[in-house]
């Protein structure tokens, strides 16, 4: 398991959106030192941090599209959402929906 942990949302001025993707850059690079094929990521610090759900989805998406082409072995990523508000986000920002 890679646990990682996210920004508190400080209304975006405090280096949030670079934290937020640091978090997702990293965990990404240690699984891939794993040789770990897939990994599934949480909207991180979208609950009790209060990073704005639409904010992250974009930093976590961009994140993982500019990262995931240079791992060696993670090839897929998964992001799990756990309502539809955020399935909606998410599918929005991927362009799925």
């Amino acid at each position: 398991m890679i646990h990682t942990v996210g920004p508190v949302w400080s209304g975006g001025a405090s280096g949030e959106p670079e934290a937020l993707a640091s978090a997702y850059r990293e965990s990404i690079r240690v699984a891939d030192e794993l040789g770990v094929k897939s990994i599934a990521f949480p909207a991180i610090s979208t609950g009790i941090f209060g990073y704005p759900l639409r904010e992250a989805t974009e930093v976590a998406v961009r994140t993982v599209r500019e990262v995931l082409p240079r791992a060696k072995n993670v090839s897929a990523v998964r992001f799990i959402v756990f309502d539809d508000a955020a399935l909606q986000t998410y599918s929005q920002v991927l362009g799925t929906r």
